[in-house]
């Protein structure tokens, strides 16, 4: 078990949700699976679950909270092909996106981030951090050629 789990509350659908991500991820798995009887807001629903190595618990428990982008997972993707399949498996709200960021289904927020992304944000030459800086706040699904041109100068 890890020392920190992602929790996160859905009205009613975590059981749902954890059979999507599991799609979605390869290699994820769900642990365990209660239900809680009898509880102030009837049936609770709890599911731990492993994402890309991650530990997470889904609970439905009524309607009384909602995601925010305050909040959003980084998918660090090593291809085009990554980006490409994350954001199409994901994405539900195109009004949603905007440099890399997306909303599913479910009102959760994801980042699909090339992770050469970094490491051109990084450099310390100004000029390239503000083509890709420029580049990317075009884009709403990352693009990687794009990106690497920006920052030769391209």
């Amino acid at each position: 078990m890890n020392k920190i789990t992602t929790f996160l509350w859905f009205d009613k659908e975590a059981g749902e949700a954890s059979k999507f991500y599991k799609s979605i991820f390869k290699g994820s798995k769900i642990k365990k699976v209660l239900k809680l009887k009898n509880t102030p807001s009837g049936t609770v629903e709890i599911v731990n679950m492993e994402i890309l190595g991650q530990d997470f618990t889904l609970m439905s428990a009524g309607p009384f909270f909602k995601f925010t982008e305050a909040v959003s997972f980084v998918v660090n993707c090593k291809t085009q092909k990554e980006i490409d399949y994350y954001w199409k498996n994901l994405s539900a709200d195109p009004k949603a996106e905007q440099c890399g960021w997306l909303k599913d289904k479910y009102g959760l927020s994801w980042q699909i981030v090339p992770s050469a992304l970094d490491k051109m944000l990084a450099d310390k030459n100004a000029n390239k951090v503000a083509r890709v800086t420029q580049a990317f706040l075009k884009m709403k699904k990352f693009d990687i050629v794009a990106l690497q041109n920006a920052y030769k100068g391209k």
